[in-house]
């Protein structure tokens, strides 16, 4: 395996893009155009009802985003005319048949045209409703490769998964595959076609009890985290992602594959927007909550190592991967990590935050400083159920006795309140595996990619070695201040 010159490989290349007005195929779309202008064509995939309303989708949600400003200015008045001749967005959706394209000549077209499919479509929500998780992450992944395999000049396809489809484990994890079938709970097996009967069961058991759309959407979710725990995954996130990459290494026949596995996807790092970002994610939202004053806890043991990628490090890993593998007729599998190689606490970001609002205190909407202090950490979840009972639960356990005896009068505020609660307690509990996750994901097949590129200009250009990362810096000069204005506005 060696890395030949990724841009010249890009060269009149025709690229089909799922989930293209996400976080990361955005960036994915952008490095490609500004590397090599002399693309072909690439080709996304965009929800829509119709081809008009896919291209102001494009426009609105991909191409008028400032991560493009540096390819507007490269590009100046000629600007618009690029981007129309590079980039066909197509109304679609991967969690149908031929990837929701009704027109049969678009399909025909594309399956003579494409020659690298990436597949970045996913729902990423630990605690989504199953029959949609199943529907975008394992089903939608089969559409995607069966789309693939029928075009007749493709040289890859390259799917985005997730490093955390391990599970919870502990030590070093490997970047191995999954076997057909294989559950993380010994003597169990995963049967993704029992999987979908289940659902379809449950389904029209809730039809039948003629429940409220609230009550299935919640018996959806309930479905999701039963099943992926019985077979020994954290949350329906992780165990359709698994589920995903089954399907893919069991059907893919001889077409080339890789799964790429990153894990903590954050901010840009250096091209060609640091700190450009969308959605807060994960870590992000402690960001968040800690500048507008509402956090003042955080629930994970500050000596622990987080496991972060910046953006553009996974999309450069991305190409790379492609210019290496394509038509070589086998399975790679590349866990995108920062780990093993270039750890950072927990406590690095949150002295680093601490530093960051010290030096740049925060404002209310009326114009007060909010006191910038140190976050109370809990490391156990003993610590924080002891902390939510005595500060939340047993006040709320006062109010409802208070309200019982006034006749259910403040009926709607306790019912607020009690929402609230349970919905904390719940992010507890999805969010505690990782918080407390002792797991490293080895990056040894992609080091060994990282050191086949021939051209030092290309390793500069395609840097994904988390070793690079200076980790106080990027929180306190790019991350953070990325965060406050890309998500916090």
């Amino acid at each position: 395996m060696e890395i030949g010159n990724i841009v010249e490989f890009l060269k009149d290349k025709s690229i089909l893009i799922s989930g293209s007005t996400g976080f990361l195929a955005k960036i994915f779309v952008e490095k490609v155009l500004r590397v090599q202008p002399s693309v072909k064509k690439l080709f996304l995939i965009v929800r829509a009802r119709d081809a008009s309303s896919a291209e102001q989708r494009f426009q609105n949600e991909v191409i008028n985003k400032d991560l493009f400003q540096v390819l507007r200015e490269k590009h100046g008045k000629e600007f618009d005319s690029f981007i129309s001749n590079k980039i066909s967005p197509i109304a679609g959706d991967i969690a149908e048949e031929n990837l929701g394209i009704k027109d049969y000549s678009i399909r025909e077209y594309l399956w003579k045209e494409i020659d690298i499919v990436v597949n970045v479509a996913a729902t990423t929500n630990f605690y989504e409703r199953y029959d949609v998780a199943l529907g975008i992450n394992v089903m939608g992944a089969k559409n995607v490769l069966d789309f693939a395999k029928q075009c007749t000049k493709i040289k890859m396809l390259l799917h985005v998964s997730t490093a955390y489809v391990a599970g919870v484990q502990e030590g070093i994890i490997t970047e191995k595959p999954f076997n057909f079938g294989e559950a993380l709970k010994p003597d169990l097996k995963v049967d993704i076609g029992e999987e979908l009967k289940l659902l379809e069961e449950t389904k029209n058991q809730i039809q039948d009890e003629k429940k409220t759309k609230e009550a299935e959407k919640e018996a959806m979710k309930e479905l999701g985290i039963k099943r992926a725990r019985i077979h020994g995954w954290p949350n329906t996130y992780v165990f359709t992602k698994a589920m995903g990459e089954m399907l893919l290494g069991h059907m893919r026949g001889d077409l080339p594959l890789v799964i790429i596995r990153p894990t903590i996807i954050t901010s840009i790092y250096k091209d060609p927007l640091p700190g450009w970002i969308e959605g807060a994610r994960t870590i992000d939202s402690i960001i968040v909550g800690y500048a507008k004053g509402n956090i003042s806890s955080f629930l994970g043991d500050p000596q622990m190592s987080m496991d972060l990628i910046p953006g553009d490090m996974v999309v450069n890993a991305m190409i790379a991967s492609i210019a290496a593998h394509s038509n070589q007729h086998s399975q790679f599998i590349y866990q995108v990590s920062s780990s093993v190689r270039n750890p950072v606490k927990y406590s690095t970001l949150l002295q680093s935050g601490y530093q960051y609002f010290k030096k740049n205190p925060r404002t209310t909407s009326d114009g007060k400083t909010i006191k910038t202090t140190t976050i109370h950490v809990m490391k156990t979840m003993s610590d924080f159920k002891r902390y939510m009972f005595l500060r939340y639960r047993l006040p709320l356990e006062g109010f409802r006795l208070l309200n019982l005896a006034c006749c259910c009068l403040f009926n709607q505020r306790f019912n607020q309140l009690w929402r609230k609660y349970k919905f904390v307690m719940r992010l507890a509990e999805l969010y505690a595996p990782y918080a407390f996750f002792k797991g490293c994901f080895d990056d040894t097949k992609l080091e060994k990619l990282r050191m086949t590129t021939r051209d030092s200009m290309e390793t500069i250009l395609f840097d994904f070695d988390p070793k690079h990362i200076e980790w106080e810096n990027y929180f306190s000069n790019i991350h953070i201040p990325g965060v406050l204005k890309h998500v916090c506005n």
